[in-house]
């Protein structure tokens, strides 16, 4: 069995080794008498799964904080399905499994402004995140900005590969600036590190069939849809009466 009493210099030692859940199972079995009548092996199994919760909820705490969502709370047990969006309930539930970014496939979500855009792309992101898929979120204006400092300041390259290690990145907003040649080789790179090792979710107010027209440069836009359309779901919103984005104080999205 193990020790009755929890002695500081024990908790110092796993404070130290970063055991931080097993502090708080060891702490909650000694102000719990009834769990001094278990076995060793079965108050250690207790102390394990305390650990490895522990664990699961610092690291999901971590990919929330990291993707910046721009819309944190959103979340898919708040969607709301009563609008006339356009929205299938049975999609949603299985873009919520995760499976399509564990396959590296693409989703490309679109609707006129107020359709909700943004809040379900945030929504289906902090799921994965809480299933530990690391996410990174950017609208394509900042993601543009960011991506002409980063050539200035030399640090493309470690740019590129952060985006390549994410398991979803998120682009916002796609269509609402104008892109230069160089932009559009950004977004090539980005894509193509993406290709079957990751998954991209575009929201856009452009229906998918006028972005080849909105990318210019036909072997450019080419390139870009052929990574980013293929093997993609897809998600057209439509406005139901109002704006979500005025509603959303009276009803979840």
């Amino acid at each position: 069995m193990i020790v009755a009493r929890y002695h500081p210099d024990r908790r110092a030692t796993l404070k130290s080794l970063k055991l931080h859940g097993m502090i708080e199972a060891l702490e909650q079995q000694q102000q719990t008498p009834a769990i001094q009548a278990l076995s060793f092996e079965e108050r250690i199994a207790l102390i394990v799964a305390r650990e490895r919760l522990y664990r699961d909820n610092q690291r999901r705490t971590r990919l929330l904080r990291g993707a910046h969502l721009k819309v944190a709370e959103a979340c898919v047990e708040d969607i709301n399905y009563k609008a006339a969006r356009g929205l299938d309930k049975r999609q949603i539930a299985t873009l919520a499994t995760g499976e399509w970014i564990r396959r590296a496939q693409n989703l490309l979500i679109t609707g006129a402004t107020g359709s909700g855009k943004t809040w379900l792309a945030c929504a289906l992101a902090q799921q994965n995140c809480r299933q530990g898929a690391s996410v990174l979120y950017w609208r394509v204006p900042r993601l543009i900005e960011e991506l002409r400092i980063a050539h200035g300041d030399g640090s493309y390259i470690k740019f590129l590969k952060t985006a390549a290690k994410a398991s979803l990145v998120v682009l916002d907003d796609w269509g609402l600036s104008a892109l230069s040649t160089q932009d559009r080789a950004d977004l090539l790179e980005i894509l193509d590190d993406r290709v079957s090792t990751g998954s991209t979710l575009i929201a856009s107010q452009l229906p998918v069939d006028t972005w080849h027209a909105y990318l210019g440069e036909p072997t450019l836009a080419d390139a870009i849809l052929d990574r980013l359309v293929h093997h993609s779901h897809r998600i057209e919103l439509k406005i139901p009466g109002e704006s979500m984005r005025k509603s959303r104080e009276q009803v979840a999205v």
